[in-house]
């Protein structure tokens, strides 16, 4: 049986982690109120998670479809200070991922020439796989944000006022928590939504890093353990409770032109990455997008992401914030 947690309120609103078993049923652990704690909790006593739950136990169980349905599961990780929580992710990584980047880019190109999308996706294909562990070639990185960017299953996806787009990246992230000697540990994978803004992105590849600066909603669950070789499920947009937009959604290093232990490398290379305490959800990219296929999202679109071995859906609402005009700054 796979190890899943999930981070929820309980009915009193207390904070409480809990064990998910493969039916989707769900019991809650002794003693700590996050997966955070958890972590500490079991970095310190030298052990891994499944032995500090075991330490710890169980005492009831808690019904996530009614939890979800009143908005009581958080993300599967956050961090007491959100400064502490960085959210970043690779691209062009996957199988097929470079064709609707291609599309989007080649407009601007100067000539009949591969765009840089489609040779850097190209590099992947020839050296993200490297063997016997050794470095290959480094993907595309983007920032989103810190723990603030941070979206729980079911609350809304904001696309700013001034965004173009608001569109749906079906992906798996990575979670990471730095240890004390300033080591990277992976608790594990999640389901995501990393959104971005594919218009401002169409219009000039150089915009890619305003256009990631979106909110990411990951979970619900935090899969212990290895990410399987081949994940399959499905990427769907519903409107008014339709389905107006669906596709298959393949992860997993069998369908990734990189080994995700090539991925870790090139962001936990730079120090910065490595501060004691801190944590990572660092997502892995995707070859789905609406976007490439010419849809239009509006703000009310429920985006849902679901794929086994993850027994519970991403589900979150698009929203649309007010023009809040331009930033003025004020001299001191």
């Amino acid at each position: 049986m796979a190890l899943r947690l999930v981070q929820v309120k309980d009915e009193g609103g207390a904070r409480r982690v809990a064990q998910v078993a493969d039916d989707g049923s769900a019991q809650l652990v002794t003693g700590v109120a996050s997966t955070y704690d958890l972590v500490q909790r079991a970095l310190g006593a030298g052990q891994g998670l499944e032995a500090a739950l075991r330490d710890l136990g169980t005492d009831g169980a808690i019904d996530l479809g009614a939890a979800l349905a009143a908005g009581r599961v958080l993300a599967p990780i956050d961090h007491p200070d959100a400064a502490h929580l960085h959210l970043t992710g690779t691209g062009l990584t996957h199988l097929g991922s470079a064709e609707g980047r291609d599309k989007m880019h080649k407009a601007a190109a100067a000539a009949e020439k591969p765009t840089d999308s489609m040779r850097m996706f190209q590099m992947g294909v020839e050296g993200g796989k490297p063997a016997d562990g050794g470095v290959g070639v480094q993907p595309e990185w983007f920032y989103k944000g810190d723990g603030t960017a941070l979206v729980a299953p079911g609350a809304p996806l904001t696309s700013p006022g001034f965004a173009e787009d608001g569109g749906e990246e079906p992906e798996i992230a990575g979670i990471y928590v730095i240890d004390a000697d300033g080591n990277p540990v992976r608790l594990g994978f999640a389901l995501a939504n990393e959104f971005s803004d594919h218009v401002t992105e169409k219009q000039n590849y150089l915009w890619l890093a305003h256009s990631k600066l979106r909110p990411a909603a990951v979970g619900p669950e935090l899969l212990v353990g290895p990410l399987p070789a081949d994940v399959r499920g499905a990427s769907r947009i519903k409107r008014g409770g339709d389905t107006v937009w669906e596709k298959p959604f393949l992860s997993g290093e069998a369908n990734m032109s990189h080994h995700v232990a090539n991925l870790e490398h090139h962001h936990f290379k730079y120090p910065q990455f490595r501060r004691p305490g801190d944590v990572h959800v660092h997502f892995f990219g995707t070859a789905t997008l609406s976007f490439s296929d010419g849809f239009r999202t509006e703000p009310g679109d429920v985006f849902e992401i679901e794929a086994a071995p993850f027994t519970l859906k991403l589900s979150n609402p698009l929203a649309q914030a007010d023009d809040a005009g331009p930033a003025r700054v004020r001299a001191l």
